[in-house]
């Protein structure tokens, strides 16, 4: 196997002498591609939701010792994965788990429910090269698998009188529902069941059939969760925000609010930016931030550079604190 060499310079100084030492790392011509060993049974019950699935895959080979971040996606069976649905992400992969509501709900995003689909799997890996090269990541991925998925519907409630059209949806059908809802805090809103023609409200700080107005704390994006069985509920603010140089606010808050497209599970934002760089952060704090590269964003990540322009920017969150993004120049 070809090899192709890479020099890292590592430079030290003293007070009496410079001496440059020289790694050298080196790369397979043809590095082994990481591969999916196993994909599980993919026919998902809302019964068996709490199950844990397991894709078994291999680690990516460049002939040296490198950290990657591994990404299992999905997309239409013969689209060579031009939209791909990102489930989730690991530094290594030879288990990736998931549970089967939790990849029915993601696979929802873009399959039908209560039916058959072709779908097509792969394992990407986004390499980095260490010692600060500034190198650009190296992406390998591995063979195409495609597998029949059938998902599960889910039941619903729907916010009547929120001022837009959403839901929350039960994953399990266990009467516990969760999702994230555009609020205005002018607004008070009830939850109906539309298959039973159930109204549920607030009852103080409790959930009551037939109660009164849900009130919202401000306005902005909430995960809401609602239990129709214990009748508790709870609204978070979770306004994922534009911030950086690049903004029209610099550094400072607030941040670019985002919009959520449930639809598919991305938040989105059009707006100006001029040179500068970007990152992503939760409810205007430092707690939450992703950034990195557009493909392995990661918690407390580097910032990242942009040109001037007017962008469409969709950010996808995996795994609760790492994603993807996509900045497009309209």
């Amino acid at each position: 196997m070809k090899k192709l060499l890479i020099y890292i310079t590592i430079i030290g100084f003293s007070l009496y002498s410079c001496k440059k030492d020289e790694t050298k790392v080196l790369i397979l011509s043809n590095p082994n591609a990481p591969t999916i060993q196993t994909i599980p049974n993919l026919t998902l019950k809302r019964t068996t939701g709490t199950d844990t699935l397991v894709f078994v895959g291999t680690a990516v080979d460049p002939g040296f010792q490198a950290s990657a971040t591994y990404f299992l996606e999905a997309g239409a069976k013969g689209t060579n994965f031009k939209d791909p649905i990102s489930i989730l992400t690991a530094i290594h992969p030879t288990k990736l788990k998931i549970t089967a509501s939790a990849l029915n709900g993601i696979l929802l995003k873009k399959f039908p429910a209560d039916q058959i689909s072709s779908i097509d799997f792969r394992l990407r890996s986004v390499l980095s090269v260490d010692a600060g090269t500034g190198a650009t990541p190296m992406t390998y991925s591995s063979d195409i698998k495609t597998v029949d998925v059938t998902l599960y519907g889910l039941p619903r409630l729907d916010l009547i009188g929120s001022g837009v059209t959403q839901k929350i949806e039960s994953a399990l059908g266990n009467g516990k529902y969760t999702g994230f809802v555009k609020l205005d805090k002018t607004k008070l809103f009830t939850l109906k069941d539309p298959d039973l023609g159930t109204i549920y409200g607030a009852s103080g700080s409790a959930l009551a059939v037939n109660g009164g107005g849900l009130t919202p704390a401000d306005n902005g994006w909430f995960n809401f969760s609602a239990d129709t069985k214990g009748l508790t509920f709870s609204m978070d603010a979770y306004m994922i925000g534009l911030i950086g140089s690049a903004t029209a606010n610099g550094w400072n808050t607030p941040d670019q609010k985002m919009d959520y497209d449930a639809k598919t599970g991305t938040w989105i934002i059009t707006t100006d930016l001029i040179d500068g760089e970007i990152k992503f952060r939760l409810n205007d704090g430092w707690a939450w931030n992703l950034g990195g590269t557009k493909d392995n964003l990661t918690q407390g990540g580097a910032n990242i550079a942009v040109t001037a322009g007017n962008y469409t920017i969709s950010l996808t969150i995996l795994n609760g604190t790492t994603g993807t993004v996509k900045i497009v120049k309209n």
